[in-house]
């Protein structure tokens, strides 16, 4: 490779490297203000309705929800769930459909950068982004972004948005059903309602509820 070859493949590595690193130190300490699906959705005619606030504004019973749900292991993985990931492996394999793999860590990624999508190269990305914000982010840090800015519903962003949406409370005060149902719903928030639930969600409530109590909290917060 020429010279004047490497440079520009060095620029090229420092940008996509630097910037994503640039961002994810910055939302260290700053709240994101909008994600790429927020713009993608704007587009598309939907709302924005969001309201960031602190993981202490946040139901603990919401923080045990979604790991009952979405992430079981948070608090000790360093953002990949490799037992989860194996089993996905072989599923995909087998020809099934894969579910499951994804920790807290990649979806805070993938919805904080990316676009939608499933295909190798937005995966690729997101493992470095998540490596990212396992480096330079605390748990709870990453457990904040995650409910402040995950879809769940059509123009319904964040923790907050959602309580008052479905629930009319702010999200300090969701009880235990209220957070599992909310989690129940986060794989197809679109599709699905916590409070008009179908049979699948209906299925899901009791299971995550009952899943919520093996969830340790150390004085009504996640993750030592």
């Amino acid at each position: 490779m020429t010279t004047p070859g490497r440079r520009l493949l060095r620029l090229i590595l420092l940008i996509g490297l630097g910037v994503p690193l640039g961002l994810v130190c910055l939302y260290r300490f700053v709240p994101p203000p909008l994600t790429p699906l927020m713009v993608i959705r704007l587009f598309q005619g939907e709302g924005l309705d969001k309201d960031w606030v602190p993981l202490s504004a946040i139901s603990p019973e919401l923080q045990r929800a979604v790991m009952a749900s979405e992430d079981a292991k948070f608090c000790t993985h360093h953002g990949f769930d490799w037992a989860a990931i194996d089993n996905a492996m072989d599923v995909y394999e087998d020809g099934g459909h894969v579910l499951g793999a994804s920790t807290i860590s990649m979806q805070t990624a993938k919805n904080l950068f990316l676009w939608p999508g499933r295909d190798f190269l937005r995966k690729g990305i997101e493992a470095m982004l998540t490596v990212m914000l396992e480096t330079v982010w605390p748990k709870r840090r990453i457990m904040e972004v995650y409910l402040n800015i995950i879809e769940w519903g059509p123009g319904i962003y964040g923790a907050e948005a959602a309580a008052r949406h479905y629930y009319r409370k702010p999200a300090a005060q969701l009880t235990q059903r209220e957070a599992a149902a909310l989690a129940a719903v986060l794989p197809s928030p679109r599709r699905w309602s916590p409070i008009a639930p179908g049979g699948h969600v209906a299925s899901r409530i009791p299971v995550i509820s009952a899943r919520m109590s093996a969830v340790p909290m150390h004085d009504g917060r996640i993750c030592r």
